[in-house]
């Protein structure tokens, strides 16, 4: 079988270099040549991605980069990995699914498989990409191609999401579309599970990213509880982590990031509205992550006020930009709500990260573009009134940072997780948790 995916980013990288090293001829496509040249000189834009094995198997022949999207009419089967963002409206922008779906159409072969990785709203496959295929090509999905929806699961950063090896959900249109799905992805992964049809895999894929949300929702909520009892909500997780059952820890942090859990549970929210239904527990944990860069802005004016200073032109360093730890992913990134908020009440705002030297130009924070990441030296830190850590990534020396820094505000538990031997008191006092 030869393959296209469409999208070589974060999720359809990763997955046409399992399919390639299977043994299956892949094309990846992208609309940006940037991408596309670096894969044929192989090389790899994607820090969690190596570029040796990019170079291997371009060089094998198994994976051909190209952005001529008529390519697509010398292949079996299509996988479409593109993005699915909010609007400004905080509405889903199927967008880059629906041009995706423009661009391959006319080149659409009978008995051809489409399948759709990009996260979204139950009926997207079946509704939305199918109409734009369907009026394309031509064809008539179901009878003359197959349709089918797959949802990613890349983790990127953690090294138990691994392409082979994770469960892979696959719904069809109809049961020869679900019959050709299962086929094509058990070249490349080791279980595929089957679902009744495109809208239940769909929805498993919302389940798994909401479930996330309203969790992270829970535990930030109780942080401001419990901080306003003097309790720390870092000890009570540990503590409740250890029952074997009916518990399941998650982490407090400075807000939500990624390509998932900010954007996921609003595509079934604003689906929800069409059957005159509300999701108000969704909209609930929304509301509580997206008030969690404010409540630390707000903890870090008063933990300068504690040392007699103001927050308007004290120079505060935010330590990590990435979203999660041990990547150079920013998208949604809580950080830049971070300096976007300290920045418009007066602060002189910089960044350590040593996945990110240089911000790269991003749609919705292009005020920032070009700024390189701060030196990590005492001179550095010891210049800044405050130290605000965002993201904990695991080669950073957080315990050199806070002896560095006359305050470190921690809203990762970073300092103390980094190492089991406690604080000495003049250490300890510089540092605050929010």
């Amino acid at each position: 079988m030869k393959i296209a995916i469409v999208g070589l980013g974060y999720v359809g990288l990763p997955l046409a270099l399992q399919f390639a090293r299977s043994g299956t001829q892949v094309m990846g496509l992208d609309i940006d040549p940037s991408k596309v040249d670096a894969l044929r000189a192989g090389r790899s834009y994607i820090r969690h991605v190596p570029g040796g094995e990019v170079s291997k198997l371009v060089a094998s022949g198994f994976l051909r980069p190209d952005t001529d999207f008529s390519r697509v009419a010398e292949v079996d089967a299509v996988i479409i990995c593109v993005p699915t963002p909010l609007n400004r409206h905080r509405e889903p922008d199927l967008s880059y699914i629906l041009a995706t779906g423009r661009s391959i159409a006319p080149h659409l072969r009978p008995g051809v498989l489409v399948s759709l990785e990009s996260t979204s709203y139950p009926g997207t496959t079946d509704t939305d990409l199918r109409q734009v295929l369907e009026d394309g090509s031509g064809l008539v999905a179901g009878r003359d191609f197959h349709l089918a929806f797959s949802p990613e699961r890349e983790d990127p950063g953690n090294p138990l999401s691994d392409v082979a090896t994770l469960p892979k959900i696959v719904g069809g249109l109809t049961p020869a579309c679900l019959e050709k799905v299962c086929t094509l992805y058990r070249l490349a992964v080791a279980q595929v599970v089957p679902v009744a049809d495109c809208k239940t895999a769909e929805a498993a894929k919302l389940l798994e990213n909401i479930f996330r949300s309203v969790n992270i929702a829970l535990v930030n909520e109780l942080k401001v509880v419990y901080a306003a009892m003097g309790v720390d909500i870092w000890e009570v997780i540990a503590a409740a982590k250890t029952k074997p059952f009916g518990f399941m820890p998650f982490y407090p942090g400075p807000g939500i990031g990624g390509h998932c859990i900010p954007v996921d549970p609003f595509y079934l929210t604003w689906k929800a509205r069409e059957f005159g239904l509300s999701t108000r527990f969704i909209e609930l944990a929304g509301e509580v992550n997206e008030a969690m860069p404010a409540h630390v802005a707000r903890s870090v004016a008063t933990a300068l006020n504690s040392q007699g200073k103001a927050l308007k032109g004290s120079r505060v360093i935010i330590v990590g930009l990435a979203y999660k730890p041990d990547v150079d992913d920013i998208r949604e990134t809580p950080s830049f709500h971070l300096m976007n908020l300290l920045h418009a009440q007066g602060a002189l705002v910089d960044y350590y990260d040593p996945f990110v030297p240089v911000i790269p130009p991003t749609r919705e924070n292009p005020q920032w573009a070009g700024v390189p990441s701060a030196a990590f030296s005492a001179e550095a830190f010891g210049a800044a009134d405050a130290v605000l850590i965002a993201t904990a990534h695991r080669d950073v020396d957080h315990r050199r940072i806070l002896s560095w820094s006359h305050l470190v505000i921690d809203t990762r538990d970073a300092v103390r997780r980094q190492s089991p031997a406690p604080l000495p008191a003049d250490l300890a006092a510089k540092l605050v948790h929010a």
